[in-house]
């Protein structure tokens, strides 16, 4: 990880926020609405640019996003054309490509961080541009992880387009989909994007999954949601959280419908981990990140377990 020194990060405290933010988006059909949310004080500041699982948007994942916030990273989060409110007919030619629109929203977001962050009074010439990493949960990690490397293979097993980003320097991956020869006959039929390649994926990336998500696009139990960290090459880091099921105790937030096993502890370990990790990847706070892993180890009822690559 980096050994560099950026300015120490502020105390949390009060978060600020802009929405919508709206970028313009040709050939997306409608303009790509974005949440910023920043802390108060602070400069040199890292960002983080989030992407949503299926049906949620800019408002969903505030006990992740606030957090961050809190903590010290400008977090965007832009609405994906899946949203629910957008309302987006099954029809509609754009259906059969969203997973791809969605990359091309947060390449719109990198692209637009000028304007984003000129949105939000007081936020200007306090955003650090070298330091971005993309997170993600569900669909969102997916998402995210092709700016990191990995790749969607075609019906032939042939990778496709490297969708990359050299301004990204690292990733949190959240419940993310594993490889692509396990999906169930639905998953399979429907979301024929989900054939992810990781052989590429070398960006550092914290990857985080529930030993208890067993999920019906797949024909595998919950150690599908590894495979990120299992055929990734690089610098990779996977906590794997006791108990949690794909909403990994509510990040999404507390009161969602999907949340099907909520845990304000479970989420907070969420919380210290990224936050701690994101700092060491993207600020050189090792001591920070070593703590927060011998913390989690050192527990009397451990919430989960780390393990890291490199």
């Amino acid at each position: 990880m980096p050994s560099s020194s950026p300015a120490a990060p502020p105390v949390p405290g009060t978060v600020l926020g802009a929405a919508p933010v709206v970028l313009p988006a040709p050939g997306r059909g409608t303009d790509l609405p974005v949440r910023v949310s920043a802390p108060a004080t602070g400069d040199r500041l890292p960002v983080i640019v989030f992407s949503h699982g299926f049906g949620q948007s800019m408002n969903g994942y505030a006990p992740l996003a606030d957090h961050w916030a809190a903590q010290g990273f400008v977090v965007l989060r832009p609405t994906h054309l899946d949203s629910r409110t957008l309302g987006l007919p099954a029809e509609d030619p754009r259906t059969p490509h969203i997973w791809r629109h969605r990359v091309t929203d947060l390449t719109r977001v990198l692209d637009g961080l000028d304007a984003l962050e000129a949105a939000l009074p007081g936020l200007g010439g306090r955003v650090d541009h070298g330091r971005i990493a993309v997170a993600g949960h569900s669909w969102g990690a997916q998402t995210a992880s092709t700016l990191l490397g990995a790749r969607v293979l075609d019906s032939d097993g042939v990778p496709g387009e490297d969708l990359s980003d050299a301004r990204v320097r690292a990733g949190v991956l959240l419940a993310l989909t594993g490889l692509g020869d396990s999906l169930s006959p639905f998953a399979a039929q429907h979301f024929p994007f989900m054939r992810p390649s990781f052989a590429a994926m070398s960006a550092p990336a914290l990857v985080v999954a529930g030993d208890r998500d067993d999920s019906p696009l797949s024909t595998r139990g919950p150690d599908w949601f590894t495979d990120a960290y299992t055929h990734s090459p690089g610098s990779k880091s996977l906590l794997t959280l006791y108990g949690a099921e794909h909403s990994l105790g509510g990040v999404s937030g507390y009161e969602a419908a999907k949340t099907t096993d909520e845990e304000p502890a479970r989420v907070g370990a969420v919380q210290r981990l990224t936050t701690a990790y994101l700092r060491a990847v993207l600020g050189g706070d090792t001591s920070g990140w070593r703590a927060a892993a011998t913390a989690l180890a050192g527990e009397a009822y451990p919430l989960g377990e780390l393990r890291s690559k490199e």
